[in-house]
C-alpha cells in the first residue's frame, strides 16, 4: 500500500474532483470553447477552469500555500516555504484532438525542493504518485524503472517543438541520432506521461528540450523514487526548473546523455 501524506491526499483529492468534468469534456469535444495561444499551442475553456478549480481546492486545505501554473502563473502566497505547481491539462493538444493521453499534473515543492508529486490521466484513471523518501506508484503498485543497460534494446520517448518554435533542426538530428543507436522512439505529446511511463518502466527513457517546470516537477520526484536518474544535458541533476530534461536508469543515463551531447546541428 502506497505511503499517503496528508498533502498528498489533498493534491489526489483536488486532482480527481478537477478530473470529474474534464471527463465530460472529453465525450463532448465539439463543445469545448477553443482559443489559440500560440502555433500548435492550444488553450481551452477546459484548461482555465481546471486550474482555477485546482487552485480553489488545493488552498481551501492549505492556505497561504502558493502557487506556480500553466495558464495563471505564479501567485504568491503568505507561506514562503510552500508552493504548488501545477499544469492543469499536460497533452491540451491530444485532449483537443479526442487521443485520451493527457494528465493533470501538481508537484509540491518545500523550500525549493519537490517532496511530492502526482499526475493523473482521468480518462484511464492511472494516478502515479510519488513522495521524496516513500517511494513511487501507480494505482498503489511500487514502481521501479527498467533495468536495461543497452541502448539497443530501449525504447524512448521525446518531445518535438511545435511548429514556430527554435530547435527543430536539433530535434531532428537528435532523434535520428537515438533511432540509429536503440529499439526506438514514440512521440506522445505529454511530458508528465512521458515521465511517468519511465518511472514505471514502459519507457527506458524520455529526452526534451525547452520545457516549463509544470511539465516535470511531479515527474521529477516520482523517477528519483522510482530509482531513475533525471538531469539536464549538462548532466546536472539537482536545481532543476524544467528547459532541457533527461532521465533513464542509471545504467542508460549516461549512455543517453553521450550521445545527445555528441549531436551536431
Amino acid at each position: 500500500m502506497a505511503y499517503q501524506s496528508p498533502a498528498l491526499n489533498v493534491m489526489i483529492a483536488a486532482a480527481r474532483k478537477a478530473g470529474r468534468p474534464l471527463i465530460r469534456d472529453f465525450g463532448e469535444l465539439e463543445n469545448l470553447q477553443i482559443s489559440l495561444k500560440g502555433p500548435g499551442d492550444f488553450v481551452t475553456h477546459a484548461d482555465q477552469r481546471t486550474e482555477k478549480l485546482l487552485i480553489e481546492e488545493l488552498s481551501k486545505a492549505r492556505p497561504g500555500y502558493g502557487f506556480v501554473g500553466e495558464e495563471g502563473g505564479a501567485i504568491e502566497g503568505k507561506d514562503k516555504s510552500h508552493r504548488f505547481i501545477i499544469d492543469p491539462i499536460d497533452g491540451t493538444s491530444n485532449f483537443l484532438h479526442g487521443i485520451p493521453h493527457f494528465a493533470i499534473s501538481i508537484a509540491l515543492e518545500r523550500e525549493g525542493q519537490i517532496v511530492a508529486g502526482i499526475i493523473f490521466n482521468p480518462v484511464t484513471d492511472d494516478l502515479f504518485m510519488a513522495e521524496k523518501g516513500h517511494g513511487a506508484f501507480l494505482n498503489n503498485k511500487r514502481l521501479r524503472v527498467a533495468s536495461r543497460k543497452d541502448l539497443t534494446s530501449c525504447l524512448f520517448a521525446t518531445g518535438l517543438p511545435f511548429i514556430g518554435r527554435p530547435g527543430h533542426a536539433r530535434a531532428m538530428a537528435e532523434t535520428a541520432a537515438v533511432l540509429g543507436a536503440s529499439a526506438g522512439i514514440r512521440r506522445f505529446g505529454a511530458a508528465s506521461l512521458d515521465m511517468a511511463y519511465v518511472a514505471a518502466g514502459r519507457f527506458d527513457g524520455y529526452w526534451e528540450h525547452g520545457i516549463k517546470i509544470w511539465d516535470s516537477a511531479a515527474g521529477l520526484v516520482l523517477l528519483r523514487e522510482a530509482g531513475g536518474v533525471v538531469s539536464d544535458f549538462t548532466g546536472r541533476t539537482d536545481g532543476l526548473s524544467g528547459q532541457d530534461i533527461l532521465c533513464a536508469n542509471e545504467h542508460i543515463h549516461p549512455q543517453l546523455l553521450k550521445l545527445l551531447r555528441g549531436v551536431t546541428v
